[in-house]
């Protein structure tokens, strides 16, 4: 199996291919979908996508780390990060090769 990456580009390709729009009113709907992902995300917001799964920020607190080759601790600052949770449905079709749906 070739590991490929899925780009903008793929996506609008896709909505293109599928829907019929132009591919500049394509490649304009997927900008459009991940820009609202996007903001809705830096707004502190979830976002869940049915059968597909759940984008959330946390907040991590600052903590001391310590670097691997030296040993030496080193503070890590307070941050968000960027948590994605697949549903159900998402990882029985990973686990069952379906690429249906």
């Amino acid at each position: 199996m070739t590991k490929n990456t899925l780009t903008r580009a793929n996506l609008a390709e896709a909505v293109y291919q599928q829907v019929g729009l132009s591919r500049n009113e394509s490649s304009d709907h997927v900008e459009a979908v991940l820009a609202e992902i996007s903001n809705r995300l830096v707004d502190g917001e979830t976002v869940k996508i049915s059968s597909f799964g759940s984008l959330q920020v946390r907040q991590k607190n600052g903590r001391i780390g310590r670097n691997p080759k030296t040993g030496e601790e080193v503070p890590i600052n307070p941050r968000r990060v960027l948590v994605f949770r697949a549903s159900h449905v998402l990882k029985d079709k990973i686990n069952n090769g379906n690429r249906e749906g």
